[in-house]
């Protein structure tokens, strides 16, 4: 099995921090530039680390997770103090309780709908550190496990109380031991899209929900009392609404190829662009009706894990992509066929 680079990748985007860290507030200043300050550290170790070793399998026919959460206890040494492991009673600590539920609804979503045991495949026990730094404003997957931040308390709150940044970032798990889509540019807002795209089914199928019941935000819940017009990071049914605030600015992202952002920032704008594939996903997924883990997460899965799609894919590979795996998955002459291509028709994108 040929070995998976890691990369960092943090639910807050680099653009909102940096803007954050120029606020005339001390206080949300401080709290971005020690996050900034901190991720920068992060990112250039998993750099150095070089690919990641793939895991063992888990037992031959296990459907059960292997989850541990860890207690940082608010330094930044990993993975921390282990306070939880698989199969421990719920404790005190609620960020605790939230961070191993939240595991398991991403290793049911994957086993349940698409029988992959654990992220990789092969049964990758689910590792999670909370309570990281002080008041960290951020969580992210570091190529071996999850690391989530208090929240300043007033931008940001516990980045455990969203089920679907804990899916989010499970999810680059996923897309590491899969396609493994370069985090740069349009593969690399592929990649922030498969996560948001899974973060919110991990989300839908804890709730049972209907995609036409679903809110398709990623992080409701999340901001603090300090952002008044704002109800999550990122909106799939309408990129570029999520937030418009004094603090944190306006939603940059675009939701159709006509208001593509070219930038060398964010690394080349991943958490930015990924708004056009993530409404696409929408689109197909209102589309088709019923639950959107069914049809449309089955096609997503599919290009996935089928092996053909490039590391450095492009939109326009990918829609191509989906469109294949709906004719394999469900025929040519199914709704799923011609869904798929209005969806990528809508964004713009040419997906025949």
């Amino acid at each position: 099995m040929t070995p998976h680079t890691p990369v960092f990748c943090s639910i807050v985007p680099p653009h909102v921090l940096e803007r954050l860290a120029e606020s005339d507030n001390p206080a949300f200043a401080e709290a971005a530039r020690r996050t900034l300050a901190v991720d920068a550290v992060q990112r250039a170790a998993r750099a150095e680390a070089g690919p990641a070793t793939p895991a063992a399998p888990a037992a031959e026919g296990s459907d059960s997770p292997r989850r541990t959460v860890y207690d940082a206890r608010n330094r930044t040494e990993l993975p921390g103090v282990k306070v939880r492991g698989e199969g421990d009673p719920a404790g005190q600590d609620a960020t605790v309780n939230r961070a191993y539920a939240g595991l398991g609804a991403t290793f049911e979503l994957f086993l349940k709908a698409y029988g992959r045991r654990s992220i990789n495949g092969a049964g990758m026990p689910l590792l999670a550190t909370v309570h990281y730094d002080e008041k960290y404003d951020n969580a992210f997957w570091n190529g071996e496990q999850m690391v989530f931040g208090d929240g300043d308390g007033e931008l940001f709150l516990d980045f455990t109380i969203p089920v679907d940044v804990i899916g989010h970032e499970l999810a680059h798990g996923f897309t590491q031991h899969t396609a493994n889509l370069a985090y740069y540019g349009q593969s690399g807002a592929l990649n922030e899209s498969v996560s948001d795209v899974f973060g919110s089914l991990v989300k839908q199928y804890a709730l049972d929900q209907t995609a036409d019941q679903a809110d398709w935000l990623i992080g409701a819940g999340l901001l603090g009392p300090a952002v008044d017009k704002g109800t999550a990071l990122r909106s799939m049914k309408a990129p570029g609404t999520a937030y418009e605030d004094d603090v944190l600015g306006k939603d940059p992202q675009p939701a159709t190829m006509d208001d593509y952002v070219r930038t060398s920032s964010d690394n080349g704008g991943v958490h930015i662009n990924s708004g056009i594939p993530n409404h696409a996903f929408y689109l197909l997924a209102t589309e088709l009706g019923g639950k959107a883990w069914e049809r449309a997460g089955r096609i997503w899965y599919d290009v996935m894990t089928g092996g053909t799609l490039g590391e450095d894919a492009r939109f326009a590979e990918f829609a191509r992509a989906t469109v294949a795996s709906a004719r394999r998955l469900f025929g040519d002459g199914g709704d799923e066929v011609e869904a798929v291509l209005k969806a990528w028709s809508v964004v713009g994108v040419p997906a025949s």
